[in-house]
């Protein structure tokens, strides 16, 4: 599938990963709906990029129904009957990870847990999907920037990027979009997880 040709629905998609992967998308000339529950970042990103926002708590079933409703067909329930294109696919889930569902340091149990789930999923997903022609891939990226590493003091950051063996710096939300983005692209890309980390290895602690 090419990028000119994705309407895709973006779930935390007006602030970093997220936004990075709606801009990546509308400048290839595709088209992206945001879901989201910041309701300021949403109206910029509208203004920014012409894309939708719609307000939606991901943690809800019935909210997430109603705005895949109005947007862009691209839930896996409603995906099944759009019009296959080559190799008979007719989407694509891209589901975000992180590298601490491999290396969970302490106090990340919660987390890694989380995580790991989402990893988990990916093959078994991307079996059962595979009878309507949907793809179902994952990324886990390492240490990104994003805001919560922007509020961080700059020796935390610092540090943090000292610890990525190359490039020995955080990584940029545009990397991950590129991925995805070749993901959408490469249909021979399905079941399982792509690591986005610079070839970190996080430590206990």
């Amino acid at each position: 599938m090419q990028l000119n040709q994705v309407k895709a629905l973006v779930t935390g998609g007006v602030s970093g990963l997220g936004l990075a992967v709606v801009r990546h998308i509308i400048a290839s000339g595709g088209k992206a709906v945001m879901l989201d529950i910041n309701d300021g970042a949403g109206a910029a990103a509208e203004a920014e990029l012409g894309a939708k926002y719609l307000r939606t708590d991901v943690t809800s079933e019935p909210g997430v129904e109603a705005s895949v409703a109005q947007a862009a067909k691209a839930a896996a329930n409603v995906m099944q009957h759009n019009e296959p294109l080559e190799d008979s696919e007719r989407g694509v889930i891209i589901s975000t990870a992180s590298v601490a569902a491999f290396e969970g340091q302490i106090g990340q149990a919660a987390y890694s847990a989380s995580k790991g789930g989402i990893v988990g999923m990916t093959l078994p997903m991307a079996r059962e999907l595979s009878r309507f022609g949907i793809r179902v891939m994952t990324i886990a990226p390492g240490i990104f920037w994003t805001p919560m590493v922007d509020g961080m003091p700059e020796h935390i950051q610092e540090s943090l990027s000292a610890s990525i063996p190359f490039p020995s710096r955080l990584g940029r939300a545009e990397e991950f979009a590129v991925l995805a983005g070749n993901i959408i692209e490469s249909p021979y890309l399905n079941g399982t997880t792509i690591r986005l980390d610079g070839a970190v290895r996080l430590a206990p602690k």
